[in-house]
């Protein structure tokens, strides 16, 4: 497969897309991104890597965060974790609080803002040193020592996230967060604020793209029957109210952010990670959706 040509076929045909969509503008800091940016990795299971555009660019990845929780969360309690959270498509937005308060306090899934400020709430309750801890299996997932979080960022977010603290709000009043609201909170922003570019991405999303090897890394171990479900709920719920039309039009497992970035896994082939921020009304990356579209197609290679 000569990925390279595939990538520049992907950049030329995708042009039309580049000034569809704006950035996220809830979080200051993400104005600050030069919103016309691009970039892609796509890594093999077998360690090629092919890169095209702005893809070493750092970005704060945002939700594809809660992939990383969600392995560490699973990894430490195991099926636990079920207890406080399902795995069902929640069918509304991110960061939806309605939904919540009809179902008592139980997120629909991992990888919605309700979910992930649960995850958190676990962490902090097994982990000795959550954000040391944290930031340390993301630099193993990758293998890079230098990521580091984005304070400025984190702060930003943290300034501007009444929805979220609503949301820890209605977890702490259902009995689904055990730790103080804002040692939470605070927690949570930090995994969001992470910057990570395309190469790096697509480095530490390559573990889920294989199961049938050992996932261990820095303390943290899945089986391979628990990276198989963190893959399903990614394909089922990565994308919020819009994980039907990526599974639709793109065929892969993967998780957005709202700093434009997408990361992805075809199943014992490759993982990959595209940036751009301008985004949907869904909060996706349009030039990013519009991508892995025509990297499926053009492979003829998706899980379908």
């Amino acid at each position: 497969m000569n990925y390279n040509q595939i990538l520049k076929e992907i950049y030329e045909e995708i042009q039309p897309y580049a000034q569809t969509g704006e950035p996220a503008s809830y979080i200051p800091e993400l104005l600050k991104v030069n919103p016309d940016r691009y970039g892609i990795c796509l890594r093999t299971i077998e360690g090629k890597e092919y890169a095209q555009g702005d893809s070493d660019e750092r970005f704060a990845v945002q939700s594809i965060s809660k992939v990383f929780s969600l392995a560490m969360s699973f990894g430490r309690i195991g099926n636990e974790l079920w207890k406080r959270i399902g795995v069902e498509p929640s069918g509304n937005a991110f960061n939806s609080i309605f939904q919540l308060e009809m179902e008592r306090g139980i997120p629909r899934n991992p990888l919605i803002n309700a979910g992930a400020l649960v995850m958190a709430d676990v962490l902090l309750s097994v982990l000795d040193y959550p954000e040391r801890e944290y930031l340390s299996f993301v630099r193993k997932l990758c293998g890079n020592d230098m990521i580091q979080y984005n304070e400025s960022m984190a702060t930003s977010e943290r300034e501007y996230g009444y929805l979220n603290a609503a949301i820890t709000n209605m977890l702490k009043y259902h009995g689904n967060i055990e730790n103080d609201i804002e040692r939470v909170l605070r927690f949570y922003f930090r995994q969001c604020s992470i910057g990570m570019n395309c190469r790096e991405l697509a480095r530490a999303f390559l573990p889920f793209a294989d199961h049938t090897r050992p996932f261990s890394f820095d303390g943290i171990e899945l089986t391979t029957s628990q990276v198989k479900r963190i893959n399903a709920i990614m394909q089922t719920c990565g994308f919020y109210d819009e994980a039907g039309e990526f599974s639709y039009l793109v065929g892969l497992p993967g998780k957005s952010g709202v700093g434009g970035g997408i990361a992805a896994v075809c199943p014992r082939k490759y993982s990959v990670a595209v940036w751009s921020p301008r985004l949907n009304p869904k909060g996706n990356s349009v030039m990013g959706m519009k991508a892995l579209e025509l990297l499926t197609t053009k492979t003829a290679i998706s899980i379908f």
